[in-house]
């Protein structure tokens, strides 16, 4: 885990990100679904070249993310932190790690992944919540029965645990898409 870090990073891309100028239509439309609803990251704009697919990752991945009620998002952004780490996607795991501390005040529950990895010390509801995402992200078939039970008995609801696989699914898919299609670098030293 020495490689992951809470410092903004930024990601270059392999492929020349769509120019906000030479936008179709249909590409700025696209965009409009964006979290932010406003920032245009290269990433946005490299996927903006399949306005379609975009748009439909994007309000898929918004609705997991950020829709009302269900499994708390401090709890969305620990399970995409881990499968984020497990899938050694550096620039996603700066992003929820700083996302999980500011929801959930617990710079210590980062510090403790980065320092000494999802075996370190953990209390028992987030070291649940650690196990049941890394199995999750290694092999979904892996992960187990028991595990399931160990969040239900540390007071989740059987929809917080579907909210919580739908995260750590999106990351698996998230996290691969974006080492296919760029890299993290320093924030600042992106040069497109």
């Amino acid at each position: 885990m020495a490689a992951f870090t809470v410092k903004a990073l930024a990601w270059q891309p392999y492929l020349e990100p769509l120019a906000m100028e030479d936008a179709t239509p249909a590409q700025l439309e696209a965009m409009q679904v964006t979290p932010s609803g406003g920032k245009v990251s290269p990433y946005v704009r490299t996927l903006a070249h399949d306005p379609e697919s975009y748009a439909a990752r994007t309000v898929l991945y918004n609705q997991i993310m950020y829709d009302e009620g269900g499994l708390s998002n401090e709890w969305r952004e620990l399970g995409a932190l881990v499968a984020s780490a497990v899938n050694k996607c550096v620039y996603c795991a700066s992003v929820h790690a700083r996302r999980y501390d500011r929801l959930s005040g617990r710079n210590d529950v980062v510090k403790e992944l980065y320092t000494r990895g999802m075996d370190g010390t953990f209390e028992p509801k987030i070291r649940a919540v650690i196990d049941f995402s890394r199995a999750l992200t290694q092999t979904p078939a892996g992960a187990t029965r028991a595990q399931v039970q160990a969040l239900l008995d540390h007071g989740f609801s059987t929809s917080d645990v579907s909210d919580l696989i739908h995260a750590v699914s999106i990351f698996g898919w998230a996290n691969r898409l974006m080492h296919v299609l760029g890299h993290a670098v320093p924030a600042g030293t992106a040069t497109k």
